[in-house]
């Protein structure tokens, strides 16, 4: 599948179409915001309300609301404890494979970077599985390369099935599905599925995604919906903040989201906030640089518009930083990491996706949430 043949836009012939309009009302005011157009009164409206409509949204990611960040602070911590409380739920991702088939100019699993490739079998798993499974942790993410061939839906299928005996949460972030194969994923034991857009702007879409299915920018967005209607409990979504203009992006996923709960009402909605990162063959891959005041003015903002959701603080973030936005705005930590295949167990089997800044224990991360007069949560859902 090379650039000259897919067109970013269209569908290809094993992809599902859902009826849905979410994408054009997404777009369309991603499209017209302007964050250089909202003034210090904008943010102060924005401030003063209990709930937000679209444009207060829009002025507390503007450059307006910079000098206001420690009153967003603020109002974000109550909401957060209103909704919360002090819990915080933990979890660790397992990379069970990091094959391939898409070119992505900014990531480090993609098909044309040479790294050490690797797929776990599934006694590598289980042994993956209890390892992590003895530090206490109750809920896990399995993670695999974008492949359909090298990890298939049956393979990961089986990897859900096995990790549903050990754990109570399992979550996916894989290649986006037709919804009855969500199903499937869901009847094996997975509960909760997570699909980055990347960037919400279709031109730098196109540019950075040069082959593969990845390329197709509607078949990604309606991830989420199809893996509700496949039985899904949550989803998540999220833009990787420096990839384009990352007010835009973080505009457009927090919309992305509201649209998709108001639609769903049942679902279980949640940010995560990656930052670039530097990867192998890339170490300096950051044009559009997001510095962490900007990151936190993001998370703030996800808070106040969608009080109700879940944010991910991921290990991307250094250490003192994560530390200060679990009880502010974040709920949920992740702790004890690897993003090389394998490697809670034994010795590392593939690359990593990136470098982390937070190499913490599950042990560390709970005792500093205690310290900070948090609750570490160990499972927040049950499935009956």
């Amino acid at each position: 599948m090379h650039l000259n043949n897919i067109s970013h836009m269209d569908y290809l012939p094993d992809m599902e179409i859902i009826q849905s309009d979410i994408m054009e009302k997404v777009l369309d005011y991603m499209e017209a915001y302007d964050a250089d157009s909202y003034t210090a009164q904008d943010v102060q409206r924005a401030l003063q309300k209990e709930w937000l409509t679209i444009e207060d949204y829009g002025a507390l990611l503007s450059p307006a609301a910079l000098p206001y960040l420690e009153q967003m602070a603020q109002k974000a911590k109550q909401e957060t404890a209103k909704h919360f409380g002090t819990s915080v739920c933990l979890f660790t991702p397992l990379y069970i494979a990091n094959y391939c088939e898409n070119h992505c100019v900014y990531c480090g699993f993609n098909c044309h970077n040479h790294i050490h490739r690797a797929k776990l079998t599934m006694d590598e798993i289980e042994q993956e599985l209890q390892a992590i499974a003895a530090t206490g942790l109750q809920e896990i993410l399995l993670l695999t390369g974008e492949s359909r061939t090298a990890s298939s839906v049956e393979y990961i299928g089986e990897a859900v099935k096995l990790a549903a005996r050990y754990f109570r949460n399992v979550g996916i972030e894989i290649y986006p599905l037709n919804t009855e194969e969500y199903r499937y994923l869901n009847q094996c034991g997975a509960d909760f599925v997570s699909v980055y857009q990347e960037t919400y702007n279709t031109d730098k879409y196109e540019q950075v995604h040069l082959s593969g299915h990845k390329r197709v920018f509607p078949y990604r967005f309606y991830a989420q919906e199809r893996a509700l209607q496949g039985g899904m409990r949550g989803v998540a979504f999220g833009a990787l903040l420096g990839l384009d203009n990352f007010r835009k992006d973080a505009f457009a996923a927090g919309l992305h989201a509201y649209y998709t709960q108001q639609k769903y009402p049942q679902a279980d909605i949640s940010f995560s906030c990656p930052r670039m990162r530097p990867y192998i063959n890339n170490a300096e891959n950051n044009p559009n640089d997001v510095h962490e005041t900007q990151l936190l003015q993001v998370m703030l903002a996800y808070r106040l518009f969608l009080p109700f959701a879940g944010i991910t603080i991921s290990t991307r973030e250094r250490a003192g930083f994560r530390d200060n936005v679990v009880g502010m705005c974040a709920t949920k930590i992740s702790a004890g990491v690897r993003t090389s295949v394998g490697g809670h167990e034994e010795e590392q089997k593939g690359d990593e996706q990136f470098e982390i800044s937070d190499s913490r224990s599950v042990e560390e991360v709970d005792a500093m949430l205690r310290q900070r007069g948090l609750q570490p949560v160990y499972i927040d859902h049950v499935r009956v």
